[in-house]
């Protein structure tokens, strides 16, 4: 479970007690994530999510953060809202970290997705992009390729315990991507962790986008070929080109791809493979004593990884030129 600090009681009723929500009914641990201690927090005016944000989240980035959920909620994109305290304020500090309430989003994540969820899913991810195009606040991506080789330095020495020759594998990806990473792409806000589990569902019917703490400015591509990685691979991590077509004829029939946004795509999804090999390595290797926390095993992201190295092209990720 993805609870890293514990809130008392009495902690947590001051805190709420700021907003203009009502009393505390009930408040439980959410299992989902790894970056935060998130809680459902239902009260007297209904239901809440209440998150502390924890030392992997630089406090500084908070504003922007809640900033551009504000915005994107106000341009139509569905989205939680920030909840603001009586004097106005979207952020607070409860039990040492800084907290703030967002507003509860109904729908539920899928846990096999089918090519209709991709298909919305690429729509969806393409609007928000477009919503985000007035966003005024910037924040770099602090998880692009230049963060690669020194994120990577730390879990050299230990990667071949994961994998054998995971270590030299490494190294010679970086060299490779560092050389090739396209630039100039159309670039904006970007989400950048949008997984199944960030994307709500009422049926087959996507009710809303969640969780934009990775949220930065790069390049849209990018964010689709994150999305490739989460979504288009089955669990025995075969990659289904069904699934892949219905995400990016749904995100390009609302914003086309550039002639250089479909031939860096193949580049870009092994960039976002090793973005996120990279960081589940870190955490395997050090998972916080007594954090109730599972880690995602990063071999899943290796596997990943090796399939986006034998892409040709964007057509074999189902994309028509």
């Amino acid at each position: 479970m993805a609870v890293y600090t514990d809130v008392s009681d009495e902690e947590l009723a001051a805190f709420v007690a700021q907003y203009d929500i009502g009393g505390v009914l009930a408040c439980k641990g959410i299992a989902e994530g790894v970056e935060n201690s998130n809680f459902l927090l239902h009260t007297q005016k209904g239901y809440f999510i209440l998150t502390l944000y924890e030392k992997r989240v630089e406090r500084s980035d908070l504003p922007f953060f809640l900033e551009l959920m504000k915005h994107l909620a106000a341009r139509g994109i569905s989205c939680p809202t920030p909840v603001a305290s009586r004097e106005g304020a979207m952020l607070g500090e409860l039990a040492g970290r800084p907290a703030a309430i967002i507003g509860f989003l109904d729908g539920m994540w899928v846990r096999r997705p089918k090519r209709e969820h991709c298909a919305a899913l690429g729509e969806a991810l393409a609007h928000f992009h477009l919503a985000g195009s007035d966003f005024t606040m910037c924040r770099p991506n602090a998880l692009s390729v230049d963060s690669w080789r020194p994120l990577a330095a730390g879990s050299l020495d230990e990667a071949d315990t994961i994998a054998e020759g995971l270590g030299a594998e490494l190294v010679a990806e970086l060299d490779h991507l560092e050389a090739h990473w396209p630039k100039g792409l159309p670039s904006g806000v970007i989400h950048a962790d949008l997984f199944p589990d960030n994307v709500f569902f009422i049926g087959d019917r996507l009710s809303g986008l969640i969780d934009f703490y990775f949220a930065c400015n790069d390049a849209f591509a990018y964010d689709v070929a994150i999305c490739l990685n989460a979504w288009c691979f089955e669990p025995d991590l075969s990659f289904n080109v069904t699934k892949a077509r219905a995400l990016l004829d749904g995100y390009t029939t609302v914003r086309p791809f550039t002639p250089a946004e479909f031939d860096s795509l193949p580049l870009l999804a092994r960039g976002a493979a090793l973005r996120f090999l990279l960081t589940r390595l870190h955490d395997w290797l050090r998972v916080p004593e007594g954090a109730l926390v599972t880690p995602k095993d990063p071999r899943e992201y290796l596997k990943k990884l090796r399939f986006h190295q034998s892409v040709s092209s964007s057509s074999d990720y189902g994309l028509d030129h």
